[in-house]
């Protein structure tokens, strides 16, 4: 049901045209150019695997979630696959099978971790769902800010059927997309649901028709983040940050923390330079200070 093409190029579109994928990284991060310069992009490159979790992923994306938590030049983060019709399979299983008891605990930890650095990054995440995301991949997907999905896109927390729960945060962030009942129903039932549907449960932003190339949900991605990036860096991160703090905690503690982070704005030379643009009928030049 979920069998892949072997991957021989990525799919056609300006913004991977003439690059070659590295056979060797589980991972290929890629910082845009030109005018998509501080746009960042994680691709998932494990075809044989279906770009499940393995040893080697999970420590390529834990180094690369590292650099781009310091790198001041990066507004926002695309993760996507360079893998025709799956987004992340979950778990690597053949891996996972060998593991002993303590290591399996010791890796869902780690997985865990990933998903909540991923929550905690201070730019806007877009996860962008060409294909197949169960398990593991659309636990991932939940922890990023914006989830993008094809229309043919199969999502689903099917760990039940292997007798065990899902691990890295899909039992806490499901439920507060959908709602309790929803969320138990989907992750009871292991069912599988397309992107068609995860759009009227409220578990994607967007629904996309797919494309020939198997990218149409990563093209919608961009041009969301085409929209994000003109705007005030220090004012997307200030924004992220009292949106997830304040979900947190009540409505009147979720107030201090909008007062706290609108504070940081206001000695900006961003914010100035918003106020002098907007009087000058012009596009203001914001360097995220």
């Amino acid at each position: 049901m979920f069998a892949l093409r072997h991957l021989q190029k990525l799919p056609k579109n300006p913004v991977y045209a003439h690059r070659k994928i590295s056979q060797t990284s589980d991972l290929v991060t890629q910082n845009l150019p030109n005018s998509d310069e501080g746009i960042t992009v994680f691709g998932f490159n494990r075809p044989q695997q279906k770009n499940s979790f393995g040893t080697k992923l999970v420590r390529e994306l834990q180094n690369a979630i590292q650099k781009i938590n310091f790198d001041t030049t990066a507004r926002v983060l695309i993760v996507r696959s360079l893998v025709p019709g799956v987004f992340c399979a979950g778990a690597d299983l053949k891996e996972r099978l060998s593991m002993p008891q303590e290591q399996v605990a010791q890796f869902v930890s780690n997985l865990r971790s990933i998903m909540d650095q991923i929550q905690n990054l201070p730019i806007p995440v877009i996860a962008a769902l060409d294909g197949v995301a169960v398990g593991g991949g659309l636990e991932l997907s939940l922890a990023c800010d914006i989830r993008v999905a094809a229309n043919d896109a199969k999502m689903g927390l099917v760990e039940s059927k292997l007798a065990i729960i899902p691990g890295a945060g899909g039992t806490q962030r499901l439920p507060r997309l959908v709602g309790p009942s929803i969320a138990k129903e989907l992750i009871f039932t292991a069912r599988v649901i397309n992107g068609d549907h995860a759009y009227k449960l409220g578990v994607v932003n967007h629904v996309v028709p797919q494309n020939t190339n198997s990218d149409a949900a990563y093209l919608k991605s961009l041009e969301l983040a085409r929209e994000i990036l003109p705007n005030g860096p220090v004012a997307i991160r200030m924004a992220k940050k009292a949106i997830n703090r304040g979900l947190e905690a009540d409505l009147s503690t979720g107030l201090a923390i909008e007062e706290a982070c609108y504070a940081q704005v206001i000695p900006t030379k961003d914010r100035l330079e918003g106020l002098q643009a907007f009087n000058d009928k012009r596009k203001p030049n914001y360097i995220g200070q």
